[in-house]
């Protein structure tokens, strides 16, 4: 594998960025945005969206086949 990470340890990092991580960087998201002047709802309900895109771009390589099977596990044929 290219990245080094093995599949388990990919889909065990996947579910630690989903449960800790995401929450985190939700909160801290409307905290920051709180800190300012509303903006328009429409100006507003855009940086949540772009924010919530932004998010998974430093983690695609974990995500990247975690809902496929295993490949590594061997398959009784």
């Amino acid at each position: 594998m290219a990245d080094g990470l093995s599949y388990k340890a990919r889909r065990r990092l996947s579910l630690v960025i989903l449960l800790l991580g995401l929450p985190t960087y939700i909160i801290a998201a409307v905290v920051v945005v709180g800190l300012f002047d509303r903006p328009p709802l429409l100006l507003e309900l855009a940086i949540y969206v772009g924010l919530g895109v932004l998010w998974a771009f430093p983690f695609k390589f974990v995500f990247k086949g975690i809902g496929k099977a295993d490949p590594d596990e061997d398959t009784p044929e």
